[in-house]
């Protein structure tokens, strides 16, 4: 889909032209619907892991679509400048990242029993995430629209994959982090201890 858009762009036509807005719709919707054929895999369901599954997924899509993408923009011509390299770090890294926080979402919400719900959301922010990096790609400054939406979201990606830990698996992580904490204070007390007898020496 990256294709005609880069070469529509390329031979003169605007940002705007050469992404087919039902094509953009159709291949988001595949993909919403693909993620969440693995996503109510029996073994997924089972252990309930769908957004940590999901964090793991999307990190493979948006990979996957960086790579394209960057292949692409190789092409270009003054891309070995210091903003063409920036644009490339920027694609190899907030493209899985905003992927990742999409499919682990679609997760969150599955394991909440809204599942359509789940595949709508998805294509939506999936369109807009394509969209924003297609139009990076010629217009880096579109980055600073991008990159917020990211960084708001990357908080709440630890909260769905909390919720994905089974309740008694909680409860364990958090006695095993108390006793951690313990044996740390311990730790400093008795080095704080050991220093002052040693300084009364």
């Amino acid at each position: 889909m990256f294709r005609p858009y880069f070469i529509t762009v390329e031979s003169g036509g605007t940002i705007g032209t050469g992404l087919n807005i039902f094509n953009l719709l159709f291949v988001s919707l595949i993909a919403s619907i693909f993620s969440h054929l693995l996503l109510r895999r029996s073994r997924v369901r089972k252990g309930g892991s769908q957004p940590s599954s999901g964090w793991a997924l999307g990190l493979a899509i948006g990979g996957m679509t960086a790579m394209v993408v960057m292949f692409r923009m190789f092409e270009f011509e003054g891309i070995f400048s210091t903003i063409g390299l920036l644009n490339i770090a920027l694609v190899s890294v907030i493209t899985p990242r905003a992927e990742a926080l999409i499919t682990s979402r679609h997760g969150f919400l599955m394991l909440n029993d809204r599942r359509w719900g789940a595949v709508l959301r998805s294509m939506f922010w999936r369109s807009a995430l394509l969209v924003g990096v297609y139009s990076a790609v010629f217009t880096p400054t579109i980055w600073l629209f991008v990159i917020p939406f990211v960084i708001l979201a990357n908080p709440s990606a630890e909260t769905w994959i909390w919720e994905s830990v089974p309740k008694e698996g909680r409860r364990r992580l958090r006695r095993l982090w108390a006793e951690q904490a313990r044996v740390a204070q311990s730790a400093t007390s008795a080095a704080q201890a050991s220093a002052v007898f040693d300084s009364e020496e």
